[in-house]
């Protein structure tokens, strides 16, 4: 089945976006989510499942670590953080938004 053209712009600033939240503060997925729906003002309403495949991916990538972090007697919750290679990726990403973001802005304000 064919992705809308919605479906597929998201699927390519979710993983951004997650990046930048990571790398201004270490932080677990549930809450990754939840920062990034605050911040949209509810745009960005992820599911479980693409926020966890996702960090998936980028750990594989290299670009995120998990740690497991003990927030209460018995609770851990895996903690992720950017490594180095991930802020090298999402300063990358952000100059390739910014560009893309002027020269939208310039054929709709023609």
């Amino acid at each position: 089945m064919a992705q809308s053209h919605l479906e597929q712009l998201l699927r390519g600033v979710v993983e951004p976006l997650m990046l930048f939240i990571i790398g201004e503060l270490p932080m677990h997925g549930y809450r990754i989510a939840k920062e990034l729906e605050k911040r949209s003002s509810g745009y960005f309403k992820l599911t479980e499942s693409t926020v966890y495949s996702a960090l998936r991916r980028l750990e594989r990538e290299g670009l995120v670590l998990s740690s497991w972090q003990l927030v209460a007697k018995k609770q851990k919750r895996r903690c992720y953080e950017l490594t180095e290679k991930g802020r090298q990726i999402l300063a990358k990403k952000l100059a390739e938004w910014q560009r893309f973001s002027n020269a939208t802005s310039k054929v709709i304000s023609y």
